[in-house]
């Protein structure tokens, strides 16, 4: 039985991850070694992993997709901090609401909310 994922972004510089996951995405440090940090909260959250052949709309998959309380500030969030939006914030037809943006290591996440 799986009882955890975990995702792995490759990276020279751990510290690219501090304003995006951690200052606006609220992650906290759970693991530091060094040469691996990772982030997270205490959040019970469902084991899933997505396989598609395009991320919904016809647009790009998504690296990673991640779920928030308030999508909308997220949105403000990371276009006040200068992170490159590629798909605008939209209501989809299959109840969330989302915007994809690029983090510092060039992965496409896909910030949601449901309705």
């Amino acid at each position: 039985m799986v009882k955890r994922i975990v995702a792995n972004i490759k990276t020279d510089d751990l510290s690219m991850a501090n304003q995006f996951y951690q200052d606006i995405l609220e992650l906290d440090v759970l693991m530091n070694h060094g040469w691996i940090k990772t982030l997270g909260n205490n959040e019970e959250a469902k084991i899933q992993i997505s396989f598609a052949e395009q991320g919904g709309n016809d647009t790009e998959v998504p690296d990673l997709s991640i779920e928030v309380d308030n999508v909308d500030e997220m949105y403000d969030k990371m276009k006040l901090a200068g992170f490159e939006i590629t798909y605008e914030i939209t209501n989809e037809d299959w109840g969330v609401r989302r915007f994809f943006v690029k983090d510092p290591f060039g992965k496409l996440i896909n910030i949601l909310s449901h309705q």
